[in-house]
């Protein structure tokens, strides 16, 4: 059975940065696409990066182009996003996901594993 645990989030004043990483087991990490979504209190949960199985291929949404990098290490099965220059905005619960896919995959539902997610905090 495929996991997904999250971990590195937490409380970082305007303009800090944080790095989250997604540990994956159960399955062959290297053929999965791997997302990064957030939600915040009130809002549609959204994908603010994706990369492919090589880490060739990158998605980014606009509000992170530029500030956010997604990564990953097949040989370590983890997948990570550097996040820089956060804003308040960025506050909310991270969580990645991953499918068994030869697409990038930028949607929440063509994810089928999630993680549980991890609280990001942005202070002004």
């Amino acid at each position: 059975q495929v996991q997904l645990v999250e971990s590195g989030g937490g409380l970082v004043q305007d303009g800090g940065s944080l790095r989250l990483s997604c540990a994956f087991s159960g399955g062959p990490f290297r053929q999965y696409v791997v997302g990064w979504f957030r939600q915040a209190p009130g809002k549609e949960r959204e994908c603010v990066a994706a990369i492919n199985r090589t880490g060739a291929r990158t998605f980014y949404a606009d509000s992170v182009k530029g500030r956010f990098t997604i990564s990953r290490d097949n040989g370590k099965s983890t997948a990570y996003l550097q996040m820089d220059s956060l804003r308040p905005e960025d506050t909310a619960v991270y969580s990645c996901a991953a499918v068994y896919s030869v697409l990038l995959q930028t949607t929440e539902s063509d994810y089928n594993y999630w993680g549980q997610g991890t609280q990001v905090t942005v202070s002004s």
